[in-house]
Order: structure tokens, then sequence, then C-alpha cells
């Protein structure tokens, strides 16, 4: 191995240490506890090699936001593609999805609730980001209905599981009725 694919390497090792700390410390603490000052003596390196990764808090945020992005479309690929039929598929998503929510609140304020930088809709989108939105898609589109573009009918059930999961955590909803919302959700929007 060359001097410089070691750099490479360990450039790439330092900046999944910065993102995994960063997540680390949110999930613990909030977001405000995060810091570029508490990451580098976290990590172990000094500011400047911090900055030289990431210019700053909002681009971590963003990292933090890709990985939890690739780790939901897995999650929700790895749920529906055990279901069987429209409806098992379509309550394994709603449920996964919120799971997620529930179990990462750091990530998906992230993902969801802060500004990382990232553009959501738009052509330069993060692939993480669109792949999140496909694996939604993927079993929405199917039952979106006759006359209803698939991507928007995903956009609105996407949004009702972001309502959902954003007034749990909140203390809004009772959480003993969150399964019968599940299949509420089910039953009325996607209609299967």
């Amino acid at each position: 191995m060359s001097v410089q694919e070691r750099k490479q390497r360990e450039r790439v090792e330092r900046e999944r240490l910065i993102v995994a700390t960063a997540r680390e410390l949110a999930e613990q603490q909030g977001w405000d506890a995060v810091t570029t000052r508490r990451l580098a003596e976290r990590i172990e390196y000094s500011q400047p090699v911090l900055y030289s990764h990431f210019r700053g808090k909002r681009e971590i945020i963003g990292a933090v936001a890709l990985e939890g992005a690739a780790e939901m479309a897995a999650a929700l690929r790895a749920a529906t593609s055990a279901a069987d039929g429209p409806r098992t598929r379509v309550t394994a998503l709603a449920r996964t999805y919120l799971e997620f929510a529930a179990r990462n609140p750091a990530v998906y304020d992230a993902m969801f609730e802060l500004d990382g930088g990232l553009a959501f809709a738009h052509e330069d989108t993060p692939e993480p980001l669109k792949d999140a939105f496909a694996a939604l898609l993927e079993s929405l589109g199917e039952v979106a209905g006759d006359g209803v573009h698939p991507g928007l009918f995903t956009e609105v059930f996407w949004a009702a599981l972001h309502g959902l999961a954003t007034l749990t955590r909140a203390g809004r909803l009772p959480p003993e009725d969150a399964e019968r919302r599940v299949e509420l959700l089910v039953d009325r929007l996607a209609m299967v």
C-alpha cells in the first residue's frame, strides 16, 4: 500500500470516527451538546483536524443524516421484502419507519428537523436521501390507486408517518394507540 493510499484510508477512518462520535453524543445528550470542541476532545484530535474534514456542525449533521438515510432505506427494504402482499408490506413499512424514528431520535432529527445543508427533492439531492425515498416508493407506489401519482402518494404517506413520529416523540399522542394509528393509516390512506 502506498503512502497516499494509507493516508486516504486514515482520512476516511477519521471521518467515520467524527460522524460516529457526533451521532453518539447527540443520541446521549442532544444536538446542542455536539460542538467541534467536544468532538475534538472525544476523538482525541485537534479542532483543525476536525475542520479539515467538516467545515462545522452543519456538515456533521448532514453526514449523520446521510448515514441515517442509508440505514433507514436498508431497514425499510428488509422489513418490506419479508412481507407478503401489499397490506402487509405497507404495514411493515409504517412500523419500521416509526420504530427507526423512535430508536434513533438524534439521527431522525439530523435527517428531517435540523439544517444539515442537504437539498431534498432536487436534482442535487444526495443519493442516500433519494434512496430512502425510493425505499418508501417501492412499497407505496403499488397502493397509490388509479390516477394517483405514486411519488405524490408516497410524499403524503411519508408526511403522515413523519407527523406520527414527531408527535409521538413529543408526547402529544398517547403511546398506547400507536398500533391503531398504523392500522388506520394503512386502512384509510393506503386503502389496502
